[in-house]
């Protein structure tokens, strides 16, 4: 791939200005579903980017004692890791950007959002943002390995630790949620914690913590931090589509030339939608549980289902099916 394609990719499609797109329009189709589920109008489609524009303008405001730089830097570089992680999942094909290894760094990439929140509201000097903070910091040693251990099932399955592997292996065979389907449940339960979404909302308890550790940042940071969560939002579905659905091929059909390219980035999209129509109904239909409940839940039922499907991956992989 030469410069002006490279440049292309990632400034243009898939890369920023689609992600921002993308990004706005999910956060969208997540509240109007939501809504929808809980027989509410919902917003309008350029509510997303409108509440963007709004908090652009609005003052920014940094408390007596805080380092305004740090605060001020933090909302950025979760903007810059969730959606530098967006540019490996294959979109179109295989990632100009692919590695060897490249599903542990997006793993990796995925998780400096929430250590970054805990940084935010531990110096924010405000006690329910500090309260918040813990709660971010538990919740992460909860849902992290689960979700790592459901994410490297299909890397084991396909020998291989490249998602453009990965999913080229599922683009001759069969899905990865066919064979590792408790994997798959897994993968979608932890991501919804770990995008801290209802019923893991928890850190940013509107109910009790005002916004968590949220509550003493304004303006530009604030609506830069709520895009990063948008993009979060994309990735991480993504990412559950490279690993379990095939990304954007369909099993016999080619995705070769232009004509494949559009197809299969149409499948890749409608892959990713139904990813979302899944995280809103449990977003809509469970209420938040507490913090004490999550630890017990998250290493009592989903890390060792996690476990469960490992071995039997691995099983599998021994016998040689598929």
């Amino acid at each position: 791939m030469n410069v002006v394609l490279l440049a292309l990719y990632l400034v243009v499609f898939p890369g920023f200005l689609f992600l921002l797109g993308f990004a706005w329009f999910a956060e969208w189709w997540d509240r109007k579903l939501t809504a929808r589920l809980q027989d509410r109008v919902g917003p309008p489609l350029v509510q997303p980017f409108a509440d963007f524009v709004k908090l652009l303008a609005k003052e920014d405001i940094v408390p007596e004692g805080v380092p305004a730089r740090l605060q001020a830097a933090l909302p950025l570089v979760a903007f810059a890791a969730v959606a530098t992680a967006f540019l490996y999942v294959p979109v179109v094909g295989s990632s100009p950007f692919g590695a060897p290894g490249d599903l542990v760094l997006v793993l990796y990439l995925l998780t400096l959002p929430t250590v970054l929140l805990f940084v935010l509201g531990w110096t924010s000097r405000n006690v329910f943002a500090r309260i918040g903070a813990v709660r971010a910091a538990t919740q992460l040693f909860v849902y992290e390995v689960p979700f790592f251990l459901a994410c490297l099932g299909p890397a084991l399955a396909a020998d291989t630790w490249a998602l453009g592997d990965v999913v080229a292996a599922q683009a001759t065979g069969l899905w990865t949620v066919l064979l590792q389907p408790l994997g798959f449940g897994v993968a979608i339960v932890a991501l919804q914690a770990k995008l801290e979404r209802t019923p893991f909302d928890i850190p940013e308890a509107e109910t009790e913590l005002v916004a968590g550790p949220l509550t003493e940042i304004t303006g530009r940071k604030l609506a830069i931090w709520n895009l990063a969560k948008d993009i979060a939002l994309v990735t991480g579905a993504a990412l559950l589509v490279a690993l379990f659905l095939g990304g954007p091929t369909v099993p016999g059909v080619s995705v070769e030339g232009l004509a494949g390219t559009v197809i299969g980035f149409a499948v890749f999209l409608g892959k990713v939608l139904l990813i979302l129509v899944v995280l809103a109904a449990i977003r809509a239909g469970v209420a938040r549980i507490r913090i004490d409940q999550l630890v017990t839940w998250g290493w009592s039922v989903l890390t060792p289902l996690a476990l469960t499907q490992i071995a039997l991956a691995l099983v599998l992989k021994g016998v040689g099916w598929p």
